[in-house]
């Protein structure tokens, strides 16, 4: 399957739709106070106003439906959800047109600001709408009979593996599950679904074939008596972009937490790859780039009171460097103010401690009110990291936390962030122990990522500064 090809059918016909109903709202508009115009096109191609709307309304609506996520998951799209979807962008769109171009004309009565909110949300969804539905369907199509479909394996090797292979092979309409192969978690002499699928591997071979055989989506189907093993493999997935699906059971159906979506298709509980809805990610990312630049503007005295500071402190640089592990297992280095003794780092990694000898007296100070952390500001406007996330870690840190903690790796689900809830709840770690207590507030985080809950985490790390609280 092409992804970038899909995606720039669904782009061209919705530049296309924009054109066209602009076109036709700006001819309208022009009919209402110029009724000549009907009789005369060529006065709408004598206006500027005219060029300059089909050429930035537009890319005006490109850049809401990005935000919107309308171009993610792009073989995966539901014909009811995308009604809905469009539904509300077009609201979206018109009211924020409305307000930036039409409130201020010059107009009749009040009635003629309704008419025109009408006729254009009318002509922008009327068009846009049935040129994607073409397309999703058509795509739906081929999918339902298996011109196209996602390659699929299934982590489980016995009765449950075999019965969801079975389901879905004989669904009424394919759900686009293409079974490349099987992996199992525990070893057995004989694997039962060995005889419809082969075996890929164990595992700890799960990421590999992931990417070597470009799965899209992975079902753990594994027995009752093997449950302990979700954890590990879900964790396993962390950093590769797959669609996780898992069987549920009785409980599951009780609580509700599986979401149907065909009802054709085998009832699966689906962990999606996005924390955060498609708008709050692109929000996110616009505040990390936006409050960075103001940060370093407004700090730009203290970056250099900092500097001298660190400077006359003690002999060495003034901003120490340092890899740490970002989004996906990426290293990346982070940069800050030196806040201990040149060449402490020497030999095996150290975390640091309230009594730490290596650190300088003017160090201490920065660590407490965080300003050995501005210089991460150009970190987040490079994208290796964000304002709010999990604190980053060293590959050495991450190793021992791992073997006591293995889902330490679900953070490396996200950017690593300047600050985070577990700073704000835990502060620095001094050891091992202390990174796994405070990981439970990483992980909650990310469970309940939001903009929101970024606000509220900035907020108290701008109060625990100001206070001096930082530990």
């Amino acid at each position: 399957m092409n992804k970038k090809r899909q995606v720039a059918k669904y782009v061209i016909a919705d530049i296309l739709s924009a054109v066209i109903a602009w076109s036709l709202f700006f001819l309208y508009r022009k009919a209402m106070h110029d009724p000549e115009v009907q009789a005369n096109l060529g006065k709408i191609y004598a206006d500027a106003n005219y060029f300059i709307g089909v050429t930035v309304i537009p890319l005006f609506w490109l850049v809401l439906y990005i935000m919107a996520g309308t171009y993610r998951r792009i073989y995966r799209k539901s014909r009811l959800k995308e009604l809905g979807q469009t539904l509300t962008i077009t609201f979206i769109g018109v009211i924020t047109i409305f307000f930036a171009l039409i409130l201020d004309d010059d107009v009749i009565s009040y009635k003629t600001y309704y008419q025109s909110f009408m006729i254009l949300f009318g002509l922008h969804f009327g068009i846009t709408y049935p040129l994607r539905l073409i397309i999703t369907s058509v795509t739906a199509y081929k999918i339902h009979r298996k011109i196209i479909g996602f390659n699929t394996i299934i982590v489980g090797s016995n009765g449950n593996a075999i019965k969801v292979f079975q389901d879905i092979e004989s669904q009424e309409k394919s759900s686009g599950n293409i079974f490349v192969g099987f992996i199992n978690v525990e070893d057995y002499d004989n694997y039962k679904v060995e005889q419809y699928l082969p075996r890929l591997g164990d595992l700890g071979d799960l990421k590999r074939v992931v990417r070597e055989k470009n799965i899209e989506e992975v079902i753990i189907a594994i027995e009752r008596s093997e449950h302990k093993k979700i954890e590990k493999t879900i964790t396993e997935l962390q950093d590769v972009n797959v669609i996780i699906k898992v069987i549920p059971d009785m409980q599951d159906f009780i609580l509700g937490t599986i979401k149907v979506q065909s009802i054709f298709h085998t009832p699966l509980i689906e962990i999606s790859p996005d924390l955060m809805p498609p708008w709050q990610q692109a929000v996110k990312r616009g505040m990390d780039i936006a409050l960075s630049i103001i940060a370093m503007a407004i700090l730009s005295p203290v970056y250099i009171i900092t500097a001298f500071g660190v400077k006359l402190s003690s002999k060495g640089p003034i901003i120490y460097s340092q890899e740490r592990v970002g989004i996906h297992g990426k290293p990346f280095r982070m940069h800050k103010f030196r806040s201990m003794y040149s060449d402490a780092e020497k030999g095996v990694p150290m975390l640091s401690s309230k009594s730490d000898s290596r650190i300088t007296p003017f160090g201490k100070f920065i660590r407490k009110v965080r300003l050995d952390e501005i210089p991460q500001f150009y970190s987040v406007l490079k994208g290796d990291m964000s304002l709010v996330g999990p604190r980053p870690e060293r590959q050495f840190f991450i190793d021992q936390i791992v073997e006591r903690a293995p889902h330490y790796m679900l953070l490396q689900k996200v950017k690593p962030g300047i600050t985070s809830w577990g700073q704000v709840k835990f502060g620095y770690a001094e050891n091992v122990d202390e990174m796994i207590e405070r990981l439970k507030y990483d992980i909650l985080y990310i469970e309940n990522m939001s903009i929101a809950m970024d606000i509220k985490i900035m907020i108290y790390t701008v109060l625990i500064v100001a206070m001096g609280r930082g530990k």
